[in-house]
This record gives structure tokens, C-alpha cells and sequence, in this order.
């Protein structure tokens, strides 16, 4: 895809000329023109939620006995939710859709396989979750639905933090995933909108290429990535027990990282537990972890401990990554090229910020036990990060020229009752969306006719939320927008190219319309991160 200008409605918006900002330490931080009052972005990306998983029935929650009460605000619009759709109690699915209390925060983690959600969705009719993404059973806490568990839904007394953002920023109710697949299908789409570029890389621990099954669509040793290999740059891959020797994937072609460093931009991807814990024959050990309400996340379902390498999309590619797990030279430094590479450890955001250094886009993975995946996470321990996050940030400097975007990798499978358009067709024996080995055929991306087969999507429907002084109030937005709307609004706001070779960047909807740049850049909401409820408004 070739590189283009801004859309008109970008180009209305003023140009807000560049001025330095003499934070609190002296330290002056990076500023630069922009097409919007936005010169920070903070993307706060997390795991495994479906749209209606978590606002299936918003703005409406039961209100029990003993739950955190949720009462929404008069006048909050409509969302296409199960109570819109009417599918609560006449749902296509052998199990309705059911609320799950504040008690079973804690849930198993669903099937997400690229292949099998598109099961699931069997050609549009969205009937086949617990027969083709159901993960009920032994060892599975289900809740006693089997099966039927990716059914269950949360209201606003689980999800009470989101769904009062909701009430007080905006909302999007028709944000999808890039592809259907799982984590690093979602993480990658997020940096460079392209799966496509993906290579197994030899098994250190046996000298054989490992299997591409499940992996890389058709079973190849390159093409699109469907699975969740580990990083071919990362240490932890090889130290993290239990994956040594696990499949391993490396990534090439562009992402947004190449865009804002060719720029002069500062840019970071800030990860819970990327600090080494040791060395083992000179390779950084990934050890860190905690104990949330699932249990301690080095040893709960599917996780690796609090940094989780496939979560960490600019280790596949070996110019954006930061093998060794190397520090930051100074807190200053954070955001630039120096021996980090743009990638950290969340501790090393807050450092820089405490310097008076907030980079211009910044990229936040909670540690496993509040990333809110399934399995090893939940809603509550997420609520903490999300709050605890935003609270903090409100009280910067930084906070009026600010834009918080909230999204997920992908949707653990749960159920969701809304497809999304099919802008990306494929037709290998992975896909499954209208009839084995279907899902439309693949065209081709440019003049020369090359094929990117593996990219089946859009994929389920997840949520996503605009925390900004500039942010929409009360607002729902029902524009289309994906993972890859989040670079589009990157390269937007800083006159930024396309990254081009197939990226979704290209025809990814915008989030613009849900900013209000008329407001004065002063809006903030403080909320309990224990609770979710609000406890001050300015």
C-alpha cells in the first residue's frame, strides 16, 4: 500500500504549534507538531475480552446485594449490546448468555484459536461458541456451565472502572479485532497491522525447525502468524521454564516504531516483569511474578509469570528489539535509541515520567496477574492496573495533552453477538469461516500479485475506550476501527506514511469521532482502584 496524506477531516484540525514544557525536575520533554492538542499517546493494551464479555448489557447492571452498585448516568446512549440484540434469553447458542457476579471474577481461559473462532461464528451466524471455543471441564473453572461458561457475561459490578470511564469518556461498540487468532495475532496487528512477515526460526534446544502447525496459516515456515510462538529475539523465550525449545517466530517488514524513530520521535513499550530476575549462560531470566485472585501468575493457567514474551509484539522484530532485557542508560533517555531500544519495563515508565520525560507514544502491558487474561488474571486485578494507571497520569503535567487508549489483543473467545465486516480474506486449511479451509479468497495486495493468505478478518468484536481530557463525554461511538486503528491515529496526529506492504493501517477506521478538541483539556475522573467507583471529578 502506498503512503498518504491525511484525510481531510485530519487536515482541518489546526496545527498546534510546538512548545517545550518545563516539567517540575527541569528536565524539558520532547514535544513536536501535531494535527490534533494530543502529544502523548498512552495505549493500554490488554487480554482476552469479547465486547460483550464486558458490556453486554451496559449501561444496565443488576445491582445484588453486597456488589459494588452501578447506576448510570441519564441520558448515556445506546450500545449494540445482548439487550439491544435481544439474545439473552432467545439466543441462537445451545447456552444462553448468562451474568457472571463479582464471585467469579476468576474463569478458565476459552478456546482462541485462529481456526476455531471462526467456527464459532459458522458464516456469520454466530451459534457455535461452546461447541467450537467452549473450554468447560476438569480443571476448568466453569463456573458449572461446561461448555456453555464462554457464554457468561460481567455488568458495572465486576467491570465497574470500565464501565464508568464509559460514562464520563468514550466508548466504541464496533472496535474488532484485526485478524481472528490469539494473543500475538492481536499484538502484532497493534504495531504494524500486518501478520504477514512471519518466519520459524530454528529450536536452539534440538537444532530442528519446529512445527509450524497452529503457528504460521498453512503450515509453512513463513507467512501470516495465526498462533502464539515466542519471539525469536528474546531472551526469556530460552530461560523461561517451560518454554525452551517452545515454537519460535520472527517477524520482518515495518512497524510503527520504524515510523516514529525515522520521525525523531520518542516511543517505548513498557512491560511488567522485563527487568531480569538473573543470567543463565549469559541469557537475561525472565523470574518475576505475582499472586493475584487467580493464584501466583508463574504458575497458573497459561502463563509464563509476570512477562509473558509473546505478549511483547517489537521482540519478533530484530530492529525494534531489546534481547537482553538491557535498562534504559538513564530516565531521561527513555524513549530514545540507547542500549533499551525503546523496550521496558514498566517501572521504567513511571521513572521517566517522575523525570518530567512522558515519550510521545507509549505502549503499557500490565504484568500477567492484571493483564486481565483468563486463567491467570481477572477483571478485579485489571481494575487495579487500568485505575491505578490513569489516577496517576491525571496528576502529571502531561495529563491536558493527553489521549488514553484502551483495547485487547483479542477476545479469549467469548462470546460476542456482532460481526465484523470481512476485509481480509483467506483461504488456507486453517480457516474455517464459511466451510473448511474457507474464509473468501485471498486477493492480492499489489500490482505484482503477492497473496497474504493467513489473515482472515475482521475477527471477534472487543472493547475499546478513549480516556482523554478531549475524549467525548458519555460518548459511544459505532464507527468501524480495529487493533490498527490505534497507528492509524499515530501516524495521523504526527504526519506520519502509511507502513505499507499490506498494513491494515491503510483502511483501518478512525478514532477521531471520539474527540472533542472544543473542549478546554482540563476533564479528569479519579476512581477507586479497588472498587472502580468514582470518587472525584474535575
Amino acid at each position: 500500500m502506498k503512503n498518504r496524506k491525511h484525510p481531510k477531516h485530519v487536515c482541518a484540525l489546526a496545527a498546534i504549534a510546538s512548545l517545550s514544557l518545563l516539567t517540575p525536575t527541569g528536565i524539558q520533554a520532547q514535544t513536536s507538531l501535531t494535527n490534533t492538542p494530543i502529544k502523548h499517546v498512552v495505549v493500554i493494551f490488554q487480554e482476552n475480552q469479547s465486547f460483550d464479555h464486558y458490556f453486554g448489557t451496559y449501561p444496565y447492571a443488576v445491582n445484588s446485594n453486597g456488589e459494588t452498585p452501578f447506576h448510570a448516568r441519564s441520558g448515556t446512549p445506546t450500545v449494540n449490546n445482548l439487550l439491544s440484540a435481544g439474545l439473552i434469553t432467545n439466543n441462537p447458542n445451545s447456552t444462553n448468555p448468562f451474568r457472571l457476579s463479582p464471585a467469579d471474577a476468576v474463569t478458565c481461559d476459552q478456546d482462541h484459536d485462529y481456526g476455531d473462532e471462526q467456527k464459532a461464528f459458522d458464516a456469520g451466524l454466530m451459534d457455535k461458541f461452546p461447541e467450537a471455543v467452549g473450554a468447560g471441564g476438569p480443571g476448568c473453572n466453569d463456573v458449572g456451565m461446561g461448555t456453555g461458561v464462554v457464554m457468561g457475561y460481567y455488568d458495572g459490578n465486576t467491570v465497574t472502572a470500565l464501565w464508568n470511564y464509559a460514562q464520563h469518556f468514550a466508548l466504541n461498540d464496533n472496535s474488532f479485532g484485526t485478524d481472528f487468532g490469539p494473543s500475538s495475532v492481536g499484538a502484532i496487528n497493534l504495531i504494524s497491522g500486518n501478520t504477514f512477515e512471519a518466519t520459524l526460526v530454528p529450536l536452539t534446544a534440538s537444532g530442528k525447525t519446529a512445527s509450524a502447525v497452529g503457528s504460521i496459516g498453512g503450515g509453512g515456515t513463513t507467512g501470516a502468524l495465526i498462533g502464539d510462538p515466542r519471539p525469536g529475539y528474546d531472551d526469556c523465550t530460552q530461560t523461561t521454564p517451560g518454554l525452551a525449545g517452545s515454537t519460535q517466530v520472527t517477524m520482518t517488514g515495518k512497524n510503527i516504531g520504524d515510523l516514529l524513530n525515522a520521525q525523531g520521535l520518542t516511543w517505548g513499550w513498557f512491560q511488567g516483569g522485563f527487568t531480569p530476575t538473573g543470567t543463565v549462560n549469559g541469557l537475561a531470566v525472565c523470574g518475576a511474578h505475582h499472586v493475584g485472585l487467580a493464584g501466583d501468575d508463574a504458575t497458573t493457567q497459561s502463563s509464563d509469570g509476570d512477562y509473558i514474551p509473546h505478549h511483547s509484539p517489537f521482540q519478533y522484530y530484530k530492529q525494534t528489539a531489546n534481547p537482553h532485557h538491557l535498562p534504559p542508560t538513564s530516565a531521561a533517555a527513555v524513549g530514545t535509541t540507547d542500549q533499551a531500544n525503546h523496550i521496558y519495563d514498566l517501572t521504567s515508565f513511571w521513572a521517566a515520567v517522575k523525570a518530567g520525560n512522558l515519550p510521545a507514544v507509549s505502549f503499557l502491558k500490565a504484568a500477567a496477574y492484571q493483564d486481565g487474561h483468563p486463567g491467570y488474571s481477572d477483571p478485579i486485578d485489571e481494575q487495579n492496573f487500568i485505575v491505578n494507571t490513569i489516577n496517576e497520569l491525571e496528576n502529571t503535567p502531561f495529563w491536558s495533552s493527553t489521549a488514553v487508549i484502551i483495547l485487547y489483543d483479542d477476545s479469549d473467545g467469548w462470546y460476542d453477538h456482532q460481526m465484523g465486516p470481512i476485509i481480509g480474506q483467506s483461504n488456507v486449511s486453517d480457516d474455517n469461516l464459511t466451510a473448511a479451509g474457507s474464509c473468501g479468497v485471498a486477493k492480492a495486495i499489489n500490482a505484482q500479485g503477492t497473496i497474504q493468505n493467513g489473515r482472515c478478518g475482521y475477527g471477534p468484536r472487543q472493547p475499546l475506550l478513549v480516556i482523554s481530557p478531549y475524549a467525548k463525554i458519555n460518548f459511544v461511538d459505532h464507527s468501524t476501527t480495529d487493533q490498527s486503528s490505534v497507528i492509524r491515529f499515530i501516524e495521523d496526529n504526527w504526519g506520519l506514511p502509511r507502513i505499507g506492504n499490506g498494513s491494515r493501517d491503510a483502511v483501518a477506521g478512525s478514532l477521531l469521532n471520539m474527540f472533542d478538541f472544543s473542549q478546554p483539556g482540563t476533564h479528569k475522573v479519579f476512581l477507586n482502584p479497588e472498587t472502580g467507583v468514582v470518587t472525584q471529578l474535575e
